[in-house]
């Protein structure tokens, strides 16, 4: 009984961290878009934001949809086809919202990092223009990265339909071997490449900003200086997002291995941990820009001046 609590209270937690997400994502997709059928056009930071956003809300539904439904199906998960069809959009959604999270980490990089080296000043003029391209990019090494995960996926379906066994292996050891030597290096090999962009220029721009903070304070500058302050929050915003993007990366290269199935008792937890970087990073995000702030604010505004006026109105 206490662990099934336990297992509850797991999975009701996971359920309104995947809400948290579903909501921020399409606040950013929600104002954005708007902008963007006013304007005709978007930012290089909000089109990747637009995109950031769009796919963590589809990653979060669909997580949150194959989660549930691998907990109460285990049995049949593999027999049918329902692993290879959550596997398409999880793995697709995957690498996307990886690649789009580096574009952004480079765009901030350039854009606040104070680098005078001649090719971080070429980039810094060029990258902007690329932005829709380097998008576009993205999707399709992903699509390419989905269609080598959707060839295991098929291959494990094919095995178990048809009972087939290899040598003296049962079908759950054959599948043990195809998560560690062919799923985990093939996750390792896509995500790191992306992963490893992002770590330079978040380390370049750390140390810039780092820099640029000791500067101020040997000037004089006190702490209490807003200009210090903003570039102190800056910096803290950033090692956030340093470290929810490599909890993911981490959590992924687990979650291949397959070390927790839905028997497990750490089942939910892991889950909870997997999914806090694409629903905890929007939020923050949503506060460390001023377009998106202001919009919240006066939502803010809008929704306590509702709730005043039902509270006043005559009963």
């Amino acid at each position: 009984p206490m662990q099934s609590a336990l297992t509850i209270f797991f999975m009701l937690l996971f359920s309104l961290l995947c809400l948290l997400g579903i909501l921020a994502n399409s606040f950013i997709v929600l104002v954005l878009g708007k902008q963007w059928l006013r304007c005709g056009r978007l930012l290089p930071l909000d089109t990747i934001l637009i995109s950031l956003g769009a796919s963590r809300f589809c990653l979060q539904w669909v997580g949150l949809v194959h989660n549930f439904y691998y907990y109460t199906h285990m049995g049949e998960y593999t027999r049918n086809l329902s692993r290879q069809l959550f596997g398409l959009h999880w793995d697709f959604l995957n690498s996307a919202n990886f690649w789009f999270c580096t574009w952004l980490s480079v765009l901030f990089c350039l854009k606040i990092a104070n680098i005078t080296h001649p090719t971080f000043l070429w980039l810094k003029w060029r990258f902007p223009e690329v932005v829709p391209q380097l998008l576009l990019g993205s999707v399709l090494v992903s699509i390419i990265v989905t269609l080598l995960f959707f060839w295991g996926n098929h291959t494990l379906y094919q095995g178990c339909s048809i009972r087939e066994c290899f040598g003296n292996m049962t079908y759950q050891e054959w599948n043990k071997r195809m998560e560690i030597y062919y799923f985990l290096p093939l996750k390792l090999v896509t995500l790191s490449i992306p992963f490893s962009i992002f770590l330079v220029s978040m380390a370049l721009l750390i140390h810039s900003l780092r820099r640029h903070i000791q500067r101020m304070r040997q000037s004089g500058h006190i702490l209490q200086d807003p200009n210090t302050q903003a570039h102190t929050r800056a910096l803290q915003s950033l090692i956030s997002f340093l470290i929810l993007y490599a909890l993911s990366f981490v959590s992924l290269m687990i979650d291949a291995a397959g070390f927790f199935s839905s028997e497990s008792q750490w089942y939910w937890p892991w889950q909870i941990i997997s999914y806090l970087s694409i629903s905890v990073h929007p939020c923050i995000l949503i506060f460390s820009n001023i377009k998106l702030q202001g919009t919240f604010r006066q939502l803010l505004l809008l929704a306590k001046g509702f709730c005043v006026a039902l509270t006043q109105s005559p009963r």
